[in-house]
């Protein structure tokens, strides 16, 4: 193998696999030592110099935010990668998945979630176009997201114990007690998961979107999601959890949503004329 040019396929895998190594240690709170996995590394990739393996590092993480994973905090995403480290990354998410999906398991016994405002407008796009289409070709994180029921029911039961804490330590236990999760008791046609209220007994209708990723993370809303938002503008909120997997986030974000994000069809009904 050569110390320049472009990392082969089997030097991907094999950096790849360190990196998920160190990030499940992460994620379940076990220590661990960069420096030694870099030494480690340096031997089994003949002419890779700590540098390149560190910056490598820092491109896996940039792969991963923008897959909507958990990455490892202590390497910043690098994102001028490699466009063959996207397949070594969805390889190794293929076999190993289950560190990253978030669990259901503890959520409902939250009872505080930290709300933050929801993050500022970019100046300009995270990635470069060549590496945006190379992950839209491959990868739809966002509907990855929204398939996941386990992440998503997690998600909804966090935020579910957050609005009635927020209600009860408010004073508002009567309301508390009257809030329900509508996507698990009706099912998902009412284009909210949770009925609740604010302190002052007014409706609140609250739609939860679910990342393991960053705040920035995309994701899927419905049609009739939307036409729900705008048919109860002053009622209806998305509540954005993200990082869930390490420590769990969340803003809100309240209609019109495109005075917040840009919305992007993706797909259309087909009807025989």
């Amino acid at each position: 193998m050569s110390g320049g040019g472009d990392w082969s396929d089997a030097e991907n895998d094999r950096i790849v696999a360190d990196y998920f190594d160190m990030l499940a240690d992460e994620l379940a709170g076990r220590p661990f030592n960069k420096a030694a996995h870099n030494r480690a590394l340096q031997g089994r990739l003949p002419g890779r110099s700590h540098k390149s393996i560190e910056f490598k590092h820092r491109n896996i993480s940039a792969v991963m935010q923008e897959l909507n994973q958990p990455r490892i905090v202590g390497y910043l995403p690098a994102r001028a990668f490699q466009i063959r480290l996207i397949d070594a990354v969805l390889r190794r998410m293929g076999r190993d998945r289950t560190p990253y999906r978030g669990s259901s398991s503890g959520a409902q016994e939250a009872r505080a979630l930290f709300f933050q405002p929801p993050p500022p407008p970019l100046n300009r796009p995270s990635l470069d176009p060549i590496r945006a289409e190379a992950i839209a070709r491959r990868f739809d994180p966002a509907e990855a997201d929204a398939r996941n029921r386990e992440l998503g029911r997690a998600g909804e039961a966090l935020v579910l114990a957050h609005e009635r804490h927020a209600l009860a330590v408010a004073g508002r236990r009567d309301l508390a007690d009257q809030v329900r999760w509508t996507s698990e008791e009706d099912g998902d046609g009412a284009g909210y998961d949770i009925s609740s209220f604010t302190p002052e007994g007014r409706p609140r209708l609250v739609e939860v979107k679910t990342t393991n990723g960053w705040e920035r993370s995309a994701f899927h809303i419905s049609r009739n999601e939307l036409d729900v938002a705008n048919d109860n503008r002053e009622s209806w909120r998305l509540v954005r959890v993200w990082n869930f997997a390490r420590e769990p986030r969340a803003f809100e974000l309240a209609p019109p949503l495109d005075a917040h994000v840009r919305l992007t069809p993706t797909s259309f009904l087909a009807r025989f004329g």
